[in-house]
């Protein structure tokens, strides 16, 4: 007996990237996370890091309100969501993952990195 199985969508290690970067692309698949094409506009995301909490409003196109930090984001900034990253300059774009460090672009400074995502989600309305 012969089955097809199709398993598009999913991660297929490339020989042209090292082990150590189709271990983390793996682990991000596992790890879970929210890849921001499949957001709404309006939706608002809550991103745990291993030392802040951020409210994260999405506008589309990339695009959010983040506040949650106390230097660079008291208050709702405007930010582009670059994605997310290892640490390193590999980044999966447009992508919140858990284990993963948040990149976003700020209008007054460097692109800012976060901490260690933990856990995000969708703040429900009360």
């Amino acid at each position: 007996m012969h089955t097809d199985v199709h398993t598009t969508g999913l991660f297929v290690p490339s020989e042209h990237l090292d082990d150590m970067v189709n271990g983390h692309i793996v682990q991000s698949e596992i790890e879970g996370g929210v890849h921001l094409h499949d957001v709404q506009p309006g939706t608002v995301l809550e991103v745990m890091t291993q030392n802040r909490s951020y409210t994260l409003e999405y506008q589309g196109r990339g695009q959010a309100l983040i506040s949650g930090h106390p230097v660079f984001c008291p208050e709702p900034v405007l930010v582009s969501i670059h994605g997310s990253t290892w640490g390193g300059s590999m980044l999966k774009e447009r992508y919140i993952g858990r284990g993963m460090h948040l990149e976003f672009g700020h209008p007054e400074r460097q692109p800012i990195t976060t901490s260690l995502i933990v856990d995000v989600r969708e703040k429900r309305a009360a």
